[in-house]
């Protein structure tokens, strides 16, 4: 027979541990009893019989649990553990790269050019080479930073890189990171074995020219796809020619790697297929180049700060009559005629190379009177100059006139005023945060209203 209790006694605890009062709901009425005697029916206090509240005992009069008791926990339902968040310093970084843009390689290709043009130059000053070589050190560091940094950017900021892809204002910029590999990579076989050493300089010159190579040839095909199928542009531009330029950057560098290939199969189809890369990307400029003439004579100037994108023609222009300078180097006597058909290509294309110079010039000192300030287009001033460059280096070689030389030493001289321009832009940007800073807000549009209107 149970005891006469006032109130059930509780389940067992801990040993010295206090009772936990009952919160939850009531028990349903078809659950199991509790463990432990139970009260008769008739125990059962009458209603009204209990205490009342003042009786209880205040808070903080009950006994303190024994030393080493283990007190009830609530159960509650299982959380999800907390992502750890990132050191600050890595957070920091990785918000420096938030937008950094593929525009970024151009500085890369506008360094190297410099050197690569320079030590080629007809012409024999004292420490041109030394400096040239310096040049080339400088882009290959810039290369490695920018690689980096772009990896970073890929890893941390995945939906600004994607949506630099459906840019169509910053996609075509895609085609400079391949342009900015093989560039780095033809000038260590020019002047970088002078510090690396000839077996050193093959290796990484190839690595980068391979790597550049298979990066342009998807460039030049996938951007154009998206520019058909994701792209909505209003108007024709110069950066359309990025992408397609690339392959011909290729071409003009492959003959100074098949010199290094033993006659046979290997050295022709490398020459074979620099040969098609040339032709390729000749005639996708070829289809760009009119809309860009069309749109500055039906739409008036672009931008000012787009002007200096008009420079981008003579990257295919130059660059073109470099690789059939190039080519027809290496064709050899199995093609006997290979020198006279460089000469009779590259010399009117340097014609209207310079032509378009002159016309870009003007629109340049047009916008700099109305206020053109610097932006990474500034780096438009040296590639696509350094291009016409090699061009005339490879006419006065197979010409011998000196007509050649001196327009070359006299692009050369503008080729490396425009990179001293872009270079202190660049650092004074870099130095105050502007060129690595995001868009700024939009500007607030005020909201609907109501206004008496007698």
């Amino acid at each position: 027979m149970a005891t006469p209790a006032r109130y059930l006694p509780p389940p067992a605890a801990h040993p010295g541990s206090l009772p936990l009062p009952h919160t939850g709901p009531p028990p349903h009425a078809d659950s199991p009893p509790p463990p432990g005697p139970v009260a008769d029916a008739g125990s059962l206090p009458a209603p009204g019989s209990l205490p009342a509240p003042g009786s209880l005992p205040a808070p903080g009069s009950l006994p303190h649990p024994p030393r080493g008791a283990v007190p009830l926990q609530r159960r509650g339902p299982l959380r999800r553990p907390r992502r750890t968040p990132a050191a600050p310093g890595v957070r920091t970084r990785a918000a420096a790269v938030r937008h950094l843009g593929p525009q970024w390689y151009a500085a890369v290709m506008g360094t190297a050019i410099v050197g690569s043009a320079g030590a080629a130059l007809p012409v024999r000053v004292p420490g041109l080479r030394t400096a040239c070589t310096a040049m080339w050190a400088l882009s290959l560091l810039a290369l490695l930073a920018l690689v980096a940094a772009r990896a970073a950017h890929w890893t941390h900021h995945r939906d600004r890189a994607r949506a630099h892809l459906l840019d169509p204002a910053v996609a075509p910029f895609h085609g400079c990171a391949a342009m900015a590999l093989v560039s780095v990579g033809g000038g260590t076989l020019l002047v970088g074995r002078d510090w690396l050493g000839a077996g050193a300089a093959v290796a990484l010159g190839a690595v980068l020219y391979a790597a550049g190579t298979l990066a342009g040839l998807a460039t030049a095909a996938a951007v154009p796809y998206l520019m058909v199928v994701r792209h909505r542009v209003a108007e024709p531009s110069p950066l359309w020619l990025l992408p397609v330029v690339a392959p011909m950057v290729s071409a003009a560098q492959g003959p100074l790697f098949a010199a290094r290939l033993p006659p046979g199969e290997a050295r022709g189809t490398l020459l074979a297929l620099c040969l098609a890369m040339c032709g390729a990307s000749l005639l996708a400029s070829l289809l760009v180049v009119p809309l860009v003439f069309g749109r500055l004579v039906t739409g008036g100037p672009p931008p000012l700060a787009a002007t200096p994108a008009l420079l981008l023609v003579l990257g295919p222009l130059g660059q073109s009559t470099t690789a059939a300078n190039a080519l027809a180097d290496a064709a050899g006597p199995g093609v006997p005629y290979a020198a006279a058909l460089a000469v009779l290509y590259g010399v009117p294309v340097t014609g209207f190379a310079l032509l378009w110079l002159a016309l870009a010039g003007a629109l340049v000192v047009r916008a700099r009177r109305r206020g053109m300030r610097f932006a990474l287009t500034w780096w438009a001033f040296t590639f696509p100059v350094g291009t016409c460059v090699t061009g005339l280096e490879g006419l006065a070689g197979h010409t011998g006139l000196a007509v050649f030389p001196v327009v070359a030493v006299a692009l050369y001289g503008l080729l490396v005023a425009g990179w001293l321009a872009a270079a202190a832009g660049t650092v004074r940007g870099l130095l105050s945060g502007t060129l690595l800073a995001g868009p700024g807000p939009a500007p607030r549009v005020p909201g609907p209203g109501t206004a008496r209107t007698t």
